[in-house]
């Protein structure tokens, strides 16, 4: 008479992936902007890079508000009231305000010709902008009943695949530059080849945990589910994009724009998967 059926559900849907990797965008592309000011070959990249860094941080947050099932609870967020400062969450919503408001200051300063300003403002807030995937790292690493989550690689990573995004879209910026083609190259490999190592780490420590990580690295690796992680993210979107940017081919621009191109893709599968699947076994159970 009293029995019933609990239906676990998804608690992080996947609009957090695509918020994941929005953020990290935009702080990648802060961080290029930044580094223009001391890499004479980023200096075309200044402006535009800033600007879409701007834009994907608006877009970051709207992502947000419009998931919360009361949109106006983001005024939550920026209320010292509720902040609870054991939670990254509330960290995560300091950094975006800060963030949001040294892009505004770094933006009128180089509106303004005040270019002592801008400098300042460009390291203050690639320092900031690092926080980004650093706390959403954080956000998934501490929550000790989901395998692969709970992993103090999750933070590492999330600065990795920022790098990587970022790097990828600002080759597109580069309008063909050379010497700007061959650093943003740099950037790819080896965040590329870090992303690939902690991938590795991160599969082999789950296909060898308890039972909970090792149906999570069954799901992750085998059906739909592997074929975006496995399939996407790993192998298209990192194993073939570092083999084509440590070629030959890979040292010319569209070796370059090939490589920029998975490497997106991969970066986008990873994250959705990296969220998506570790809460899979919960649905179950």
């Amino acid at each position: 008479m009293n029995d019933y059926t609990a239906f676990f559900t998804i608690a992080w849907p996947s609009t957090y992936a695509y918020y994941f990797f929005v953020i990290g965008l935009s702080a990648a592309l802060y961080f290029v902007s930044g580094l223009s000011w001391f890499r004479e070959e980023f200096k075309g990249l200044r402006t535009n890079a800033f600007l879409l860094s701007f834009a994907l941080l608006v877009f970051g947050g709207l992502l947000l508000i419009v998931d919360l099932s009361q949109p106006l609870r983001f005024l939550n967020m920026i209320n010292p009231v509720y902040w609870n400062m054991t939670s990254p969450l509330v960290w995560g919503a300091i950094l975006l305000m800060l963030f949001g408001a040294v892009s505004v200051g770094y933006y009128l300063s180089m509106k303004k010709g005040d270019e002592a300003l801008a400098k300042k403002l460009a390291v203050i807030g690639s320092l900031i902008a690092l926080g980004l995937p650093i706390y959403t790292g954080f956000d998934l690493s501490v929550h000790q009943h989901r395998p692969v989550w709970n992993s103090p690689l999750m933070s590492v990573l999330a600065v990795s695949l920022s790098l990587v995004s970022g790097a990828a879209v600002a080759s597109f910026l580069a309008k063909g530059e050379a010497r700007l083609l061959a650093s943003l190259r740099q950037i790819m490999l080896v965040a590329g080849g870090a992303t690939a190592v902690m991938l590795l780490a991160l599969m082999v420590t789950t296909a060898y945990g308890g039972s909970a990580a090792q149906l999570t690295y069954m799901f992750m690796t085998s059906g739909s589910m592997g074929a975006v992680f496995v399939g996407l993210g790993v192998v298209v979107g990192t194993i073939i994009p570092v083999a084509v940017l440590a070629a030959p081919f890979g040292k010319q621009a569209p070796g370059i724009m090939l490589a920029s191109v998975l490497l997106l893709v991969g970066g986008i599968a990873l994250r959705y998967a990296i969220l998506v699947d570790p809460q899979i076994v919960h649905t179950y159970f």
